[in-house]
């Protein structure tokens, strides 16, 4: 059998998640590096969106991955693999954060930005903006906070928000109805924030995930030394 991520670093079709996981369980346990690569910054977003620590936020991301892989045979395929790996992420940061007993504090975070050909004057509002934005979003009660990000930072239906969340689609609308309105108080229109760089999660943080994920489950990583880095830490 052909490794998948060989394959997926040619001009071949994507595979999707049902023939990764399906790779995986035939054998191919590098093959696992796609399904961590194709959702890490879900993933780490729910879970640094509970945590609001970033460093805690990769552990439970790394830990994620290692309990979806040993549990991989349990994947019933009644929801997506996405949604079912963001769970078991959710269930783990809130286990910690239970554990853990307090509350991070807000200025320990910085915003982390793409890389961009921006001049540097407009790099640095935009890391200004963004961290104010993040500042904004860490603030939120937590429940708030959680659909919020999985729903307009990463982008998810309201469906596959309720999923992940296991509450009612018309709990997940009104927590973001009222997370926007809190967000809003909060900042100055005038911003015209974006979102992409919030919690993001790439390059160098990505791969140390996958590398550690992979030494974990016993798997080498099929991408060595050409991993695209255009996306900076």
């Amino acid at each position: 059998m052909q490794p998948l991520m060989r394959i997926a670093n040619t001009d071949a079709p994507v595979p999707t998640d049902d023939v990764v996981v399906a790779h995986v369980l035939a054998g191919d346990p590098a093959s696992f590096e796609v399904l961590m690569r194709r959702y890490n910054q879900r993933v780490f977003r729910a879970a640094r969106a509970v945590l609001r620590d970033e460093a805690e936020a990769e552990d439970v991301v790394q830990d994620a991955w290692v309990r979806a892989y040993t549990h991989l045979r349990q994947f019933a395929g009644r929801a997506s693999f996405a949604t079912w790996v963001t769970r078991i992420a959710l269930h783990e940061a809130l286990a910690r954060k239970r554990h853990r007993g307090r509350q991070s504090s807000l200025d320990e975070h910085a915003a982390v930005l793409p890389a961009t050909t921006r001049p540097p004057e407009q790099e640095v509002e935009a890391r200004r903006v963004a961290g104010e934005l993040e500042a904004a979003i860490d603030a939120l009660p937590a429940r708030y906070r959680t659909a919020f990000v999985l729903r307009d930072l990463e982008g998810l239906s309201t469906t596959e928000t309720a999923a992940c969340l296991d509450v009612p689609e018309a709990t997940v609308k009104t927590r973001l109805h009222r997370a926007r309105g809190l967000l809003r108080s909060r900042l100055d229109a005038a911003f015209g924030v974006s979102t992409d760089g919030v919690y993001a999660f790439g390059g160098h943080r990505c791969d140390r995930v996958v590398a550690a994920v992979l030494h974990r489950i016993g798997a080498s990583s099929g991408t060595g030394a050409s991993v695209d880095r255009s996306v900076a830490d």
